[in-house]
């Protein structure tokens, strides 16, 4: 009974032992890293370098407003045909729609008389120069004569003017042409449809989206870490894979009353067109505080039992496992609050694997 106690008390001191065993935090005598292991890691150096942070951002891509136009309609009518649609892209001085439009016939008139009136003043000039050479009429009445010639002329120049700019033809056509050339981002006009000269929508809006902007509101606790000319990264539900490359180029200094947000701007060029306005964006902007830390890459940090080691690398033969406190994650690095000295090698590819072997218990 006595030799049956003994056994049973040295049993659980044992298992006891077992379960509270620490981990190998110094080099593991014994265990060397073989070929195969060898190639499947990456070697890290632990250096000072500023820290970086990183602001997550909600924003979205719109055009480029110096290079957008809206199109409105000059007069009224009912519209005959539409050549565009939207998405298209629309060469400068294409024909977008054609409205017959009454207005326009009043511009016709216009033209008929102001010709007409034209002819009667080079008529009467004419008369009154013939009867100045006869002695019939004076140098003044020849004069006023060369006024209303200058006058009629001024008048037809002034109505050919406003028919080109509004796209009138002489047969009381009102055709809409493109402004620039571009994408046809906004259509509010169909055939058929009956426009009015008071309409305070725009029919088209066109934009050249080779250039784009990124807008993205700023919550007022992070508005002191925004500055001009932070590097950002953007990235678009599209191209999940896909990572966008820009700057901070322009802080909008107002609150918006509503949601208590500041706007940002951020420009990127899209000459393959990827970038459609309207896309919900994810920005991260990259911000790099005056303090230093410790950082390696955050690929070297195993969690384990809620605790954070790296694998400090000194050659085969002698890999330890070392406990760090961790602070803040950056653009795939981590900053190290203790456990790391600068210089020390880490493992940051597989790290887990080596761990594991090395705590094999």
């Amino acid at each position: 009974m006595k030799t049956l106690f003994y056994f049973l008390f040295f049993a659980s001191l044992l298992a006891c032992s077992k379960e509270t065993q620490p981990l190998k935090t110094e080099a593991t005598r014994g265990f060397v890293l073989n070929d195969t292991m060898k190639q499947r890691i990456q070697l890290d150096t632990a250096r000072l370098e500023n820290i970086r942070y990183v602001v997550n951002l909600n924003g979205k891509i719109i055009a480029d407003e110096s290079n957008l136009i809206e199109v409105f309609p000059f007069v009224g009518g009912n519209v005959l045909r539409v050549n565009a649609e939207l998405g298209d892209y629309v060469q400068k001085g294409q024909v977008l729609a054609v409205v017959r439009s009454g207005e326009a016939a009043d511009f016709e008139k216009q033209l008929v008389q102001t010709k007409s009136d034209l002819l009667v003043a080079q008529k009467n000039l004419r008369v009154q120069q013939d009867l100045f050479e006869s002695r019939l009429t004076s140098e003044k009445e020849v004069t006023t004569a060369q006024g209303e010639v200058h006058k009629a002329k001024a008048d037809l120049a002034r109505i050919n003017e406003l028919m080109n700019i509004y796209g009138i033809n002489t047969q009381t056509e009102y055709i809409i042409k493109a402004p620039l050339s571009g994408f046809i981002i906004e259509k509010h006009i169909n055939k058929d449809m009956t426009l009015r000269s008071d309409k305070a929508d725009n029919i088209f809006a066109i934009a050249q989206i080779n250039e784009v902007w990124v807008t993205a509101n700023v919550y007022e606790s992070e508005i002191s870490k925004i500055s001009l000319g932070m590097p950002t990264t953007i990235q678009v539900l599209s191209y999940p894979d896909k990572k966008f490359v820009g700057t901070v180029d322009k802080i909008f200094n107002v609150l918006d009353p509503i949601s208590k947000t500041m706007r940002i701007r951020i420009k990127l060029q899209n000459p393959d067109y990827l970038l459609k306005p309207e896309m919900v964006a994810t920005v991260k902007i990259m911000a790099t505080r005056k303090e230093q830390g410790i950082a390696i890459p955050s690929s070297a940090v195993v969690f384990d039992k809620s605790r954070q080691f790296v694998m400090v690398y000194q050659n085969d033969k002698n890999i330890m496992t070392r406990e760090v406190e961790t602070g803040t994650n950056a653009d795939g690095f981590t900053y190290l609050q203790n456990g790391l000295q600068t210089g020390e090698v880490v493992i940051s590819k597989n790290a887990l694997f080596v761990y594991e072997a090395l705590n094999e218990k």
